[in-house]
C-alpha cells in the first residue's frame, strides 16, 4: 500500500524541491538570475505548486508554507553556488502576518552564503492586500536589509498599478498573458509599451514572463524590453544552467542599420580601464575608488572575461550607509556587482551599437569591450558613442538618395574599399528595374516613386547579417553587398518576392493584359510587360579586384547580362570568382517558379 505525504507531514518533514528558472537579458546572451520556485513531493497531489498553496490556505497554514518555501529555495541556491539574483516569491501576507519573524529570512540568506543584494523578495498577489500601510512598512524594511523588491504577474492581480505605485518596486513582471503571442496582438502590444513608459518614468525594470517563442523575443527585444524569462529559454529545473544555450540571444540590430564601416567599430571606442577580481574585499575596492577620484567603474573580470561592473557611485552610495563598513568590508565584491551590463565586441559595428545601447530601459554612461573570444579589452563611454555617431549620420545624410534614405555612391565606395583593405570576401549584387522608364512615363512619377520606395524596403528586408550593405546608386539602380554563404538563395527570393509584388503597381485593366503599351525613345507605341527586377552577381576576393571602381565596372557588366534575359533574372559573373562553380546551369538562366538546383 503506497503512502501519500499530506500537508501537515509535508511542512513538518520539509519535503520540498526547489527549482529554477533563469532570468535573461534580451539585449545580451546573459543569464541574470533565477527565480526560486518549489515542488512538492512528486509521488503526491500536492506536487504541483497551485493544489500545495490552495490546500495550505483552506488549512490556515500559509505562512508557515511562504516560510518553509524560502528557507528550501535559499538553501538550495547556495548549495548549487548559483551567480546573481535570486528572486524570492513571498505571499504579502507573510510579510505582515503576526508570526513573521524579524531578519529571519536574512538569516537564511547569510546561512547559504548570499549577500542580501543578491535577494529580489518578489511579491506575489494571489489575495487582496488588506493593509497597504502595514504592506508598505515591511517592504521598507525589507529594503533596509538590503533586498530589493519585484511586483509579479503585473496586469493579473487585484490591485496591481495601486501596489506598483505605493509600494515603488525596483521590478515589474510583465503576466504571460500579455506576452503570449505578442507579436501578432496590437492590443498587447500597447499594453507593454506603456508599461514600459511608465517604468522608465520610475526607475523600475521590466521582466516579461512566459516567452516562448523566437516572435515573442524579437517583439519585446524590439519593443525595448531589457529582461525576459520562459521556456524559450529554459523550464525550471533542480540544476538550472549556468548560462544560454544556444537561442541566438545576441542583440542584432535593424537590419536596414547594419553597416560594417571600416574603422568604425567598437573598438575604436575602447578605452583601458582597471579591473578586479569577484573575490576581491569589498572595502579594498573602495579604498581604489578614494585612491582615485577619476575611476568611475570597476570591471570585475575572472578567467579573462567581464562577469561584473562596480560603479563608484553605487558603492559610495552603499558605504553612506549606517553599519555598512561593519557588515561589508571583507564581503567579495561578486555580492556587489551589477550583473546586467552592456558588453559590446570590439568588431560591432558602430551603428548595431547604438541600436543596442538605446534599447535599454535605463541608457548607461558607459559600457564593456571584449574581443571576438569574450576577453575583457576595457571600457567605453556613451558620450564617445554619440560623437562618433553623430559624425556618421551627417555622413549618410549628405549622400543618401533622398527618396529612400539610402547611402549613396560615395558612402558605398568607402565600404567596398574597407572590405578589400580588411582582406574580406563578399558578393556585390546590381539591382535594376526593367520596363520602369515607361512605366514612369505611363503612370506618372508618383507611382514611379512608390515602386522605387518599395523596392527599397524589400531589399532592406533581405539584409540580415552583420556585413550587409544596401545602397542606393540612383534612379532604380540599386547595389547590395552581402555576406553569407547564403547570397544566391537570398537573391532568388528576391527576386520571387518582387514578382509577387510588381502586379500591385497595375490598374486591372492593365493587370489583365499583362503590361501597358507607351511610347518607346524614338516615340513609337510600344508594349511593355509587367515590371521585372534583374540582379548582376559579382564575387568579390581582394586579391581579384583592387577598388571599388573594378567591381563597379564588373558589377555593371553582369546587370547587363541579366537585363539581356527575358522577366526576373538572375546573373552570377564567375570569372573571376573565389566561390565553387556551384549551379552554374542554373545560377545564369532566367528564374522559374522550381527551386534552384
Amino acid at each position: 500500500m503506497s503512502f501519500t505525504p499530506s500537508l501537515d507531514f509535508i511542512l513538518r518533514e520539509g519535503l520540498l524541491t526547489a527549482v529554477f528558472q533563469p532570468i535573461t537579458s534580451l539585449r545580451q546572451s546573459r543569464i541574470l538570475g533565477y527565480e526560486g520556485l518549489i515542488r512538492g513531493p512528486s509521488d503526491s497531489p500536492l506536487h504541483v505548486p497551485e493544489r500545495l498553496l490552495g490546500e495550505a490556505a483552506a488549512a490556515g497554514r500559509l505562512f508557515e508554507l511562504d516560510v518553509l518555501c524560502r528557507r528550501v529555495i535559499i538553501r538550495r541556491f547556495g548549495e548549487l553556488g548559483l551567480e546573481g539574483l535570486l528572486f524570492l516569491n513571498v505571499s504579502p501576507a507573510a510579510l505582515v502576518d503576526p508570526q513573521a519573524v524579524q531578519g529571519s529570512t536574512l538569516a537564511m540568506a547569510r546561512d547559504a552564503g548570499i549577500a542580501p543584494q543578491q535577494v529580489v523578495i518578489e511579491l506575489t498577489e494571489q489575495q487582496p492586500i488588506a493593509d497597504f500601510g502595514l504592506m508598505c512598512k515591511a517592504v521598507e524594511h525589507y529594503r533596509r536589509m538590503g533586498f530589493s523588491i519585484a511586483l509579479d504577474d503585473l496586469g493579473a492581480g487585484y490591485n496591481s498599478l495601486r501596489h506598483w505605485s505605493e509600494l515603488r518596486p525596483d521590478y515589474v513582471k510583465i503576466d504571460k498573458h500579455f506576452v503570449q503571442n505578442v507579436h501578432n496582438d496590437p492590443v498587447k502590444r500597447q499594453f507593454i509599451q506603456s508599461i514600459r513608459e511608465i517604468a522608465h518614468g520610475l526607475g523600475t525594470r521590466v521582466i516579461a514572463e512566459g516567452i516562448e517563442t523566437r516572435a515573442e523575443l524579437e517583439t519585446l527585444r524590439g519593443m525595448e524590453i531589457g529582461s525576459g524569462q520562459g521556456y524559450y529559454f529554459a523550464r525550471p529545473q533542480a540544476d538550472p544552467p549556468r548560462v544560454l544555450g544556444q537561442q541566438d540571444l545576441a542583440y542584432e540590430g535593424q537590419a536596414g542599420g547594419r553597416r560594417r564601416l571600416p574603422g568604425q567599430t567598437a573598438g575604436v571606442l575602447c578605452r583601458p580601464n582597471p579591473s578586479v577580481g569577484p573575490e576581491l574585499e569589498l572595502g579594498r575596492v573602495v579604498e581604489r575608488f578614494q585612491r582615485d577620484a577619476a575611476l568611475k567603474a570597476l570591471t570585475v573580470v575572472e578567467a579573462e572575461r567581464p562577469v561584473g561592473l562596480v560603479r563608484r557611485q553605487d558603492i559610495l552610495a552603499l558605504y553612506s550607509q549606517r553599519f555598512t563598513r561593519e557588515l561589508h568590508d571583507r564581503s567579495p565584491v561578486r555580492y556587489f556587482m551589477q550583473r546586467d551590463f552592456l558588453v559590446a565586441s570590439a568588431d560591432m559595428p558602430l551603428e548595431e551599437l547604438s541600436a543596442m545601447v538605446t534599447s535599454t530601459e535605463d541608457v548607461e554612461d558607459v559600457f564593456i569591450i571584449v574581443d571576438e573570444a569574450g576577453h575583457y579589452l576595457g571600457m567605453a563611454r556613451l558620450l564617445d558613442l554619440l560623437k562618433r555617431i553623430t559624425v556618421l549620420q551627417i555622413s549618410y545624410a549628405r549622400y543618401a538618395n533622398p527618396l529612400t534614405q539610402l547611402p549613396g555612391n560615395v558612402p558605398l565606395n568607402e565600404y567596398m574599399d574597407g572590405l578589400l583593405n580588411e582582406g574580406v570576401n563578399f558578393v556585390v549584387a546590381y539591382c535594376d528595374l526593367d520596363h520602369f522608364k515607361p512605366f514612369n512615363d505611363y503612370y506618372g512619377y508618383a507611382r514611379g516613386d512608390e515602386v522605387i520606395r518599395a523596392l527599397g524596403s524589400l531589399l532592406l528586408e533581405n539584409v540580415d547579417h552583420v556585413g550587409d550593405f544596401v545602397g542606393h546608386v540612383g534612379g532604380d539602380d540599386f547595389v547590395l553587398v552581402l555576406a553569407g554563404g547564403d547570397w544566391e538563395q537570398r537573391c532568388r527570393r528576391l527576386l520571387q518576392a518582387f514578382d509577387a509584388m510588381a502586379p500591385g503597381f497595375y490598374e486591372p485593366e492593365d493587370l489583365a493584359s499583362g503590361g501597358i503599351r507607351a511610347k518607346d525613345r524614338q516615340g513609337r507605341e510600344t508594349f511593355y510587360p509587367m515590371l521585372s527586377l534583374s540582379i548582376g552577381v559579382v564575387p568579390v576576393s581582394p586579391d581579384r579586384f583592387h577598388s571599388h571602381l573594378d567591381i563597379a565596372h564588373t558589377a555593371s557588366e553582369a546587370k547587363h547580362q541579366a537585363k539581356a534575359m527575358e522577366g526576373s533574372s538572375l546573373f552570377v559573373d564567375r570569372r573571376r570568382s573565389i566561390l565553387p562553380q556551384q549551379s552554374r546551369e542554373t545560377a545564369n538562366n532566367k528564374l522559374s517558379n522550381a527551386p534552384p538546383a
